[in-house]
């Protein structure tokens, strides 16, 4: 377990190198927006949640407005997204058991979190993490993928997973831990070809068969961050 631990450290200091402050990159003004935007990005990547997100928060960006706008009116905003009529009546129904029950505040609460339509223990993770400062750790397909390849969890669920990386994520990491491993999977350690080639981690990376170590013919649509571009050998959701 020391050695993991100390392997894990080295890991994220790498990571953290390249992107010290990381954040989720969903678009939204406060707790309640970031937690509607959440719940949509279920089966959405973030940048499509992001178009979705910026006419309909024009329109509703409080639990009262979003109440008033109506399951109708809401979907009329998100149609691009997949499981588009579900998500709407989820933020429909959230919008109006937090005027409800919380006084149309997002609660800091982990229970009170998972009470609401559309929110389990991934949404409430990164709500608490990234709305309150909370050292919550939310496993999403790319935290699970690239926490397995390097090694640090041979879980096999999401919860299996968020216990072991909690139990080896040093105090200096704990907010932007599953920050700097989501990143990493969705712009390096990608399910179908990850770019090994210009991976900061590669040495400390046990997965096989590694990818070429030279880049692609066609620079790849998504490249941030910049800074792990080089070359050093050290929602799917989106």
């Amino acid at each position: 377990m020391r050695a993991r631990r100390a392997r894990a450290r080295r890991i994220l200091d790498a990571l953290g190198a390249g992107n010290p402050a990381p954040r989720t990159e969903l678009e939204h003004r406060d707790p309640y927006t970031l937690l509607v935007a959440v719940v949509l990005s279920a089966q959405s990547t973030d940048a499509g949640v992001n178009r979705a997100t910026r006419t309909l928060f024009a329109a509703a960006d409080t639990p009262q407005k979003m109440v008033a706008l109506g399951v109708e009116g809401i979907a009329q905003h998100i149609r691009t997204l997949g499981l588009y009529n579900a998500k709407a009546r989820h933020v429909y129904e959230l919008s109006r058991l937090l005027i409800e029950r919380h006084g149309g505040r997002v609660p800091r609460d982990r229970a009170a979190l998972e009470a609401l339509p559309g929110v389990g223990r991934k949404t409430a993770n990164v709500v608490l993490n990234e709305a309150f400062g909370e050292p919550t750790l939310a496993v999403d397909t790319h935290v699970f993928r690239v926490a397995r390849r390097l090694g640090l969890s041979d879980g096999r669920t999401p919860a299996a997973v968020e216990r072991d990386l909690l139990a080896l994520v040093p105090r200096r990491w704990a907010r932007a831990a599953h920050h700097l491993l989501i990143l990493h999977g969705r712009y390096l350690c990608k399910a179908r070809r990850p770019e090994c080639w210009r991976c900061p981690i590669r040495r400390l990376c046990p997965h096989e068969p590694k990818t070429a170590a030279q880049p692609p013919a066609v620079k790849p649509r998504f490249s941030r961050p910049t800074s792990w571009d080089s070359g050093d050998p050290g929602r799917e959701e989106g």
